[in-house]
């Protein structure tokens, strides 16, 4: 379902308008004749609800008992920040045009709209609960980490090299027309995250952060090979987690970065940060293997496992390039801040570790 006339924030919902909405796929559901309304997730730049239904009569089985509504930040320069990273642009177009062909769990979408300002929006989805959320900062299990992979080969081996995804202008460019977007950003941004940041990063983080200035043209415009659909922001933060019972075993969601590119950048980005360093240094090898071998079942027979061991090395620096950039693009909170250190100095020591500079 879609269309012009929608809230655009929380407050503006009513029950008549969810019951429209849920009707477009529970055709005969009963009116919803009353809500509660909390927050959930820890968003930057957009408002996360969940709407917990009461019906006017019993619903059928298989009627969701609630809802979850995503719309934009109420922070001008949190809105500000989605609006120049097309964030809400990209999540609406996710759920409108990409969702059904690829095969990672993510929630259904009974609504998605977008008005011509690029920033009010409404998304009306599948609440995955009983799964919970995964945490950047506690990090994860290499066999959670795993599962993650496994889902993550399910978004880019279906759509894998596909042409046609280059017909939706929203989708974005995947090398050098992106890579002329986000140096300049990046360099106007890095004096300032050294200045917040002073005193809780290290020398090795910062020293990489600093060489990446120059070397970012390149890495990015020449990060070839296959491309595919590329969530960009494939973290803990962004994933729900259950027991493959009650609740699916991983599905992911906040697809707002959501563009085409290399595979394997959104596998070294998970893995960078998502495993404490010394579990990840562990580890590293065999979930980069799942992450392979997940493709090649998926139907992606050619891609040869040194190929995506040498993209996956490139792609390291993309962790501390999302730290950097959208640490100052939102709003200030302890717990971002927490957040964007921990990836600030995973990622880094993942890309020491891993000797990119190889590739500057």
């Amino acid at each position: 379902m879609s269309g012009d006339d929608y809230p655009r924030d929380p407050d503006a919902v009513t029950p008549e308008w969810l019951t429209g909405c849920l009707r477009s796929l529970h055709p005969g559901l009963p009116a919803i004749e009353g809500f509660s309304v909390s927050r959930i997730g820890t968003g930057q730049v957009g408002q996360c609800i969940r709407f917990d239904l009461r019906y006017a009569s019993e619903p059928p089985a298989g009627a969701p008992s609630s809802i979850v509504g995503k719309f934009a930040s109420a922070d001008p320069a949190s809105r500000a920040a989605g609006k120049a990273g097309r964030c809400y642009v990209s999540e609406v177009g996710f759920y409108r045009d990409l969702q059904t062909s690829v095969g990672i769990r993510t929630p259904r979408c009974y609504f998605s709209a977008i008005d011509d300002t690029e920033v009010d929006h409404a998304l009306i989805l599948e609440d995955m609960s009983p799964a919970s959320q995964g945490d950047q900062i506690a990090g994860c299990t290499p066999d959670d980490a795993a599962a993650a992979l496994e889902e993550l080969a399910r978004l880019h081996a279906p759509r894998w090299n596909d042409a046609t995804l280059e017909r939706l202008a929203w989708l974005g460019d995947s090398s050098a027309a992106r890579a002329e977007l986000v140096c300049p950003v990046y360099d106007s941004f890095l004096e300032g995250f050294a200045e917040r940041y002073a005193g809780r990063l290290d020398d090795a983080t910062l020293g990489l952060a600093r060489d990446m200035s120059a070397a970012l043209p390149k890495l990015l415009s020449e990060a070839g090979g296959p491309q595919t659909i590329v969530h960009r922001d494939y973290r803990l933060d962004n994933m729900l987690f259950g027991d493959g019972v009650t609740a699916p075993r991983v599905s992911v969601v906040d697809w707002q970065t959501v563009g085409l590119g290399a595979g394997p950048s959104d596998a070294a980005y998970f893995i960078g940060a998502g495993l404490p360093t010394e579990l990840r240094r562990e580890h590293e090898r065999r979930l980069v293997d799942v992450y392979h071998e997940s493709l090649v079942a998926g139907g992606v027979d050619t891609y040869r496992r040194e190929e995506c061991w040498r993209e996956y090395r490139r792609a390291t620096v993309g962790g501390l390039l999302m730290a950097v950039m959208a640490s100052m693009m939102v709003g200030a909170t302890e717990r971002g801040d927490e957040m964007f250190m921990t990836m600030a100095k995973r990622h880094a020591a993942h890309a020491i570790d891993l000797e990119v500079r190889e590739f500057f």
